[in-house]
């Protein structure tokens, strides 16, 4: 298939995305001067802007590709909260499955930018626990009426808490029920079981840690076909894709790489 005739094809899907909400906050401005206060810039802002982070991200680029995309994930009730659904809905992302929970805030990351680099970063977001909606009443009847009527289902695990191996199960079951495709991007930081997966999307330092293999040293070649082959045996996805960074990535299939794919 050519490329134009993939793009075409995936705009008649349905995608459904669940995981890790984030609001990302811009605070630009410029530097003239030390704070008497301490040895820091003083920075006067002159703009917010606002972007979604996390799983919202995810949703917004299938949107982008045309991909009629709905989300499902954790929010606060608060005014963040509705600063990133309207950024969803302005990017026609269903975001009315989205939990609202009472005892968590929305999880938002500001950037503090000098002249276009970054100053700092400051996190707004409760522990991790927090975000858990497996054990709600209504997340099991919400999955099964949202996997039905989707084409398919990204899980997209930021270590934020949404993602727990209880919940991974539901989708997975739920999914096999429908017949539909499971994707995850996993964050080895929050240890899965993935057997059922029809297809996840690692980077390269994070499909070394799926295997239990350390980084190479440097000048080392990257053990392209023992990773393939200990995730097959650990988590026997149907399709492993492995991102390279200026390398491209490796696609295997059955503990073997298949492709690898240049940038």
């Amino acid at each position: 298939m050519t490329t134009s005739s993939i793009l075409s094809a995936i705009r008649e899907l349905e995608v459904l995305v669940i995981g890790d909400l984030m609001l990302d906050h811009y605070i630009w401005g410029d530097a003239h001067r030390i704070s008497p206060e301490a040895p820091v810039p003083v920075v006067h802002a002159t703009k917010d802007s606002h972007t979604a982070g996390g799983a919202a991200n995810v949703a917004l680029n299938l949107a982008a590709l045309g991909i009629k995309t709905s989300l499902l994930g954790a929010l606060g009730q608060d005014a963040n909260a509705e600063t990133l659904c309207q950024l969803l809905a302005d990017a026609a992302v269903d975001a009315s499955p989205c939990l609202r929970l009472a005892h968590a805030s929305t999880i938002v990351k500001t950037r503090v930018l000098v002249r276009n680099q970054q100053l700092c970063r400051i996190d707004r977001e409760n522990p991790r626990s927090a975000y858990a909606i497996d054990s709600l009443a209504e997340t099991p009847a919400l999955l099964e009426s949202l996997i039905a009527k989707t084409g398919a289902v990204i899980l997209s695990d930021y270590a934020k808490g949404v993602i727990t191996q209880p919940l991974l199960d539901q989708v997975l079951a739920a999914a096999a029920r429908h017949g539909k495709l499971v994707a995850l991007d996993p964050k080895p930081a929050n240890p899965l079981r993935l057997h059922g997966a029809g297809l996840i999307t690692p980077n390269r330092h994070e499909a070394l840690e799926l295997a239990g293999l350390r980084e190479p040293d440097p000048g080392d070649p990257y053990p392209l076909n023992e990773v393939c082959r200990l995730i097959h045996e650990r988590h026997s996805p149907g399709i492993l894709v492995i991102t390279l960074g200026p390398d491209g990535m490796a696609v295997c299939g059955q503990g073997q790489v298949i492709d690898v794919l240049p940038t």
